[in-house]
């Protein structure tokens, strides 16, 4: 059984503005990114058509960052490479796909990709993908990352994780990271908790449950 949140519920009331456009070939979504982009801190989902633009709220911003700690510390503590890419946007033309997710992360190709430009034309996919939605959204970002062929895909909506693996060319639910097996869900759910209360103090007291657990 998934592990469910704790958060209160209120927390996912104040979620992103999005607003969606449709029946955009690429060339008209790479000049709506290339005009847009300077003037807003928008994010940029395409597929195929449609293309989602996002404004991202406080508390989005702020559970995508607490993510990235909590991936930070695992990678650090379990000894695994990592090259961090943010929100870099993912496009690839072939497929008429492009998005710019909340984090993504090199961790078991990172020596493939390590002190260059990544060219995804010839480059693997990011080996972790995350987003943060808490509100709505058009695009099937499932169908998205799967045809990107990023091998694990993490959603959270500001109450629950879901984490996926990609197997045949399609995104399976599982309860646990592959990535991180050491951890539960109910694992991130209590970090966030406690990061809202004291981010460095959530991160002492996690490190040291991360090398508790691999010890056993």
């Amino acid at each position: 059984m998934l592990a469910k949140s704790p958060l209160p519920v209120e927390q996912a009331v104040s979620g992103e503005q999005r607003i969606a456009f449709h029946s955009l070939d690429w060339s008209a979504y790479q000049q709506m990114k290339a005009l847009l982009t300077e003037r807003t801190k928008a994010r940029f989902t395409y597929d195929r058509g449609t293309l989602e633009i996002t404004m991202p709220s406080q508390p989005h911003e702020s559970f995508a960052e607490i993510i990235g700690l909590f991936i930070r510390i695992l990678v650090v503590e379990m000894g695994l490479k990592l090259m961090s890419l943010r929100s870099t946007t993912l496009d690839r033309a072939d497929l008429g796909r492009g998005a710019e997710p909340d984090n993504c992360y090199y961790i078991q190709n990172q020596p493939k990709v390590a002190g260059r430009k990544i060219d995804l034309a010839t480059d693997p996919p990011p080996d972790l993908v995350v987003e943060v939605d808490i509100n709505h959204t058009d695009i099937d970002k499932n169908a998205l990352y799967a045809a990107m062929g990023v091998p694990e895909f993490w959603r959270f909506d500001g109450q629950a994780w879901q984490i996926y693996q990609l197997q045949a060319g399609g995104y399976v639910e599982l309860e646990t990271s592959p990535t991180f097996p050491v951890v539960e869900q109910a694992k991130l759910y209590e970090f966030i908790a406690a990061c809202e209360l004291d981010e460095v103090e959530a991160e002492l007291e996690f490190r040291s449950w991360v090398r508790e657990a691999i010890a056993e």
